[in-house]
C-alpha cells in the first residue's frame, strides 16, 4: 500500500499542489538515485540533496522505483560504458588511481564499472528527464488531466470498493 500512496499522491500533485518545477526536480533526483545499482556515497548524497531541497518526495521515489527497473534491465550497457571510462581512456586512468586511494573515494565503488556507468549515465541523463517530465506536468495540467479523468477507466478505478476501501483507511490515519 506505501507505493500505491505515493502513486496517488503523485497523481494529485500532477493536478496541483507543487510547481512543475519542483516535481520535475524530485523526478531528476530520484532517476539519478534509481539508475545506481549499489547504495553508495554518491547516491546517500543525492537522497540528503533530494531532502534538503524543495523538491517533491513522491515524485522522487517514484522515479527511483521506474529508473530502479529499467536499470536492471540495461545493466550491461553501463558496465561496458563503465569499463570504457574505467579502463579505455588512457587519460583518465591516473585519476581513478588516485581516487582509489583516496580516504572515502572508494565508498563511491567508482571502481566497479556498472556503478560509474550507471551513474554516469544517470547524470548526463538527468537533465533530458528534469525538463521532459517540467513539460510534462505543464501539458498534463493545461489538457491532459482533464482527458484522463474521462476516461472509462479512471472513472471504475477510482469508484471501487478496493480503492474507496483503501482511501477511508488512509484517511483514518491522517
Amino acid at each position: 500500500m506505501f507505493w500505491l500512496n505515493i502513486v496517488s499522491n503523485f497523481l494529485k500533485i500532477l493536478r496541483a499542489g507543487q510547481t512543475p518545477v519542483q516535481i520535475a526536480g524530485g523526478f531528476a533526483l530520484g532517476s539519478i538515485a534509481g539508475f545506481s545499482p549499489h547504495l553508495s556515497l554518491q547516491i546517500i548524497a543525492v537522497w540528503i540533496v533530494i531532502l534538503i531541497l524543495n523538491v517533491n518526495l513522491s515524485a522522487a521515489f517514484l522515479s527511483f522505483t521506474l529508473f530502479g527497473i529499467v536499470a536492471f534491465l540495461v545493466d550491461p550497457l553501463f558496465h561496458l560504458f563503465g569499463y570504457y571510462l574505467l579502463v579505455d581512456v588512457p587519460g583518465i586512468q591516473s585519476f581513478w588511481t588516485s581516487l582509489y586511494n583516496a580516504p572515502l573515494a572508494p565508498m563511491t565503488r567508482f571502481y566497479n564499472t556498472v556503478v560509474l556507468g550507471s551513474f554516469v549515465c544517470a547524470f548526463l541523463f538527468s537533465p533530458i528527464v528534469y525538463f521532459g517530465m517540467k513539460r510534462f506536468v505543464v501539458v498534463y495540467r493545461a489538457t491532459l488531466g482533464a482527458r484522463v479523468e474521462q476516461l472509462r477507466v479512471y472513472q471504475i478505478v477510482s469508484k471501487s470498493k478496493i480503492i474507496r476501501m483503501y482511501q477511508r483507511m488512509r484517511d483514518l490515519g491522517e
